[in-house]
């Protein structure tokens, strides 16, 4: 089994509000992978006495811990439970009821030998290898159909339409917003490789538009997930003066991927 893992800051001068990371069992049956990309809230005040990367730390770990312990536990589920008991840190200290109280994205997935299950929430993304080399993506859209003059940047949407009807939807501090979540299942024989990505990463693809989804798949398998990163790096780079591709958007994001080959 061939896993790799690459998470960078967009800025070094501030800390990476991205999660990842891989669980495999010491029985050598199966594995997990969660991968979260922490929203970074606007100037004033969120509620929360806590930082993103606090909220990413333990909403992530509370993820690694389950889908690596409970097989009894359907992924909604485990992220339910993990909501909760993320929420259940900073409840007595914290307003969880303001729009903006921290909060992520999700990539889960977990396999064994019979089958590969998934979930996505809100905007990062999962690439599904099949063993012809099809690559799909499996993705939670409704942030891209959310109209555009409600977003004030491509990072901030309006309080209206995150966590609401019509809009979108992020794991904060209501273990209900599981059920939002994109899942699925294949049979294990039918996924040779899986790729987790932060939007960071996949600005390849949607901004900056190197390629396609199964292009992306390729790079990931090819060059490795610390130069796929350091790929996303340099057209971000060049695209710091002219803002051709990223014109609301940051110039470097926090940037997170996990590949395994199963």
């Amino acid at each position: 089994m061939r896993i790799e893992l690459a998470t960078e800051p967009g800025d070094p001068a501030r800390p990476n509000e991205d999660y990842a990371s891989v669980a495999l069992p010491a029985s050598g049956q199966g594995g997990s992978l969660v991968v979260l990309d922490g929203v970074t809230p606007p100037p004033g005040d969120d509620g929360c006495l806590h930082s993103v990367p606090w909220f990413t730390a333990r909403l992530g770990g509370a993820l690694t811990e389950l889908s690596g312990s409970r097989r009894d536990m359907t992924l909604l589920d485990i992220l339910a439970a993990a909501i909760g008991r993320t929420a259940d840190a900073h409840r007595a200290t914290c307003d969880l009821s303001h729009p903006r109280t921290p909060q992520a994205t999700v990539v889960l997935a977990r396999w064994d030998a019979d089958r590969v299950e998934h979930l996505v929430l809100s905007d990062s993304a999962l690439l599904v290898e099949a063993p012809d080399g099809t690559v799909r993506a499996v993705l939670d859209d409704r942030l891209d159909r959310v109209p555009r003059a409600n977003l004030t940047s491509d990072a901030v949407a309006d309080a209206t339409v995150r966590n609401k009807e019509g809009g979108f939807f992020t794991a904060a501090a209501d273990p209900s917003v599981a059920a939002r979540a994109v899942t699925g299942a294949l049979p294990r024989a039918e996924v040779r490789a899986l790729a987790a990505l932060t939007d960071g990463v996949t600005r390849w693809t949607e901004k900056f538009h190197e390629g396609d989804w199964a292009d992306l798949f390729t790079l990931v398998r090819k060059e490795g997930a610390e130069a796929t990163v350091a790929r996303v790096r340099a057209l971000e780079d060049a695209d710091a003066e002219t803002r051709t591709h990223l014109r609301r958007g940051k110039t470097h994001d926090d940037a997170s991927l996990v590949y395994a080959e199963l």
